[in-house]
């Protein structure tokens, strides 16, 4: 899958900008609030899901405009196919979507052609951060292979909070029932599939390094999980509802679930030195988040056929020239198109011939000289 042509209509920064990218590789560079990121976010909404940043839609429009649109024509495994969204005609704070000029029956229909994976600076904070922001970064690699997972995650998410303010108040021991037997259901579907993405993913990684990226052992914290590996997924789901039915007392006090799904967390380790990634050095955390990132891409590639678009915002400008040499020689030995982003095109110098540039500033976007088109 190639993104080969992009239109921007009052999104973020941009009043209008249409880029033509038939290149295996696009590079963006230019200062920082260029709107290098905002491009990257924009492609990032031509699948499913809020994007990059998880704005609102509200959000997403050029200041003093109340209407914004994306645009993307691609080509893959399904020939040549355009995906556009933006803000509802009737509404701004409403988004759809259109393939081939008709409107989508879904987004799961986008989710059939189109995957997008990322990294940005933001998530050089995963090891420090709370267990929430793993886990979403987690569903979002389950997603890019398994777009259902996404429905499962919030019927679960859904049936637990209407489960808390029934709890709150008192509410009924059938209702209750009710909404604890579809937290079960949803939740050990969505355990289940982060379980099968880490497996896959843990032995994509176990089976060679990218290049010169160290490797990642990658691990669910989750006794969800951990039960479906010893029992039948019928039986899980009828201990996790007896779980929290002995749990409502507890759970009332909490004001939440204390245990279940929703407290999963995602392990990486140096398989090499067999590290935990937070007592990583800073370098190395950010080495094996490409790692990670790019056997997935490879992962989505043998699995549905076509690879994802690969997003990385300002990633080669943390590594060293030889782990920028590695990083450029693993992105060319995938399937999928990737786009860069930095603020100097030297960083880039190497991939003259084989990546396609373009420079961001205060007029918008125009072609690298340093970088043409191969």
């Amino acid at each position: 899958m190639r993104l080969t042509r992009v239109v921007l209509t009052d999104f973020r920064s941009y009043p209008a900008a249409t880029l033509s990218t038939p290149a295996r590789m696009v590079v963006l560079t230019g200062p920082n609030g260029a709107g290098k990121t905002n491009l990257l976010e924009a492609l990032s909404l031509l699948g499913p899901g809020r994007g990059l940043r998880g704005a609102k839609v509200a959000e997403l429009s050029r200041v003093g405009t109340p209407r914004w649109a994306v645009a993307g024509r691609f080509t893959g495994a399904w020939g040549e196919f355009e995906i556009g969204t933006g803000t509802a005609p009737d509404s701004p704070d409403r988004r759809v979507f259109r393939l081939d000029g008709t409107p989508a029956r879904s987004q799961a229909e986008l989710a059939e052609r189109v995957a997008a994976v990322w990294l940005t600076p933001q998530m050089d904070r995963l090891f420090q951060e709370a267990a929430s922001g793993r886990r979403r970064f987690l569903d979002r690699l389950v997603f890019a292979l398994e777009p259902g997972h996404a429905r499962e995650v919030a019927a679960y998410e859904n049936a637990m909070a209407q489960r808390n303010r029934l709890l709150a108040e008192g509410g009924a021991a059938d209702w209750l029932t009710a909404l604890e037997d579809a937290m079960a259901r949803h939740g050990v579907a969505t355990a289940a599939a982060r379980r099968a993405l880490v497996g896959r993913l843990d032995a994509s990684l176990a089976a060679g390094a990218l290049g010169g990226f160290p490797s990642a052992v990658v691990g669910l914290s989750c006794a969800t999980a951990q039960a479906l590996a010893d029992q039948p997924a019928l039986e899980v789901e009828e201990a996790l509802r007896r779980a929290l039915r002995e749990a409502r007392g507890r759970d009332r006090a909490a004001g939440t679930a204390v245990e279940g799904p929703h407290r999963a967390d995602l392990r990486l380790e140096h398989r090499e030195k067999g590290v935990p990634a937070a007592l990583c050095s800073t370098g190395e955390q950010k080495a094996l988040l490409v790692s990670t990132v790019l056997a997935h891409a490879g992962l989505i590639a043998q699995v549905r056929g076509f690879a994802p678009l690969l997003l990385l915002d300002e990633v080669a400008a943390h590594f060293d020239a030889a782990r920028r040499e590695a990083l450029f020689e693993a992105l060319s030995t995938l399937p999928a198109q990737a786009w860069l982003t930095g603020t100097e095109s030297e960083i880039f110098g190497a991939l003259k011939g084989t990546a396609q540039g373009f420079l961001a500033g205060p007029g918008g976007l125009r072609e690298n000289p340093d970088l043409p088109l191969p």
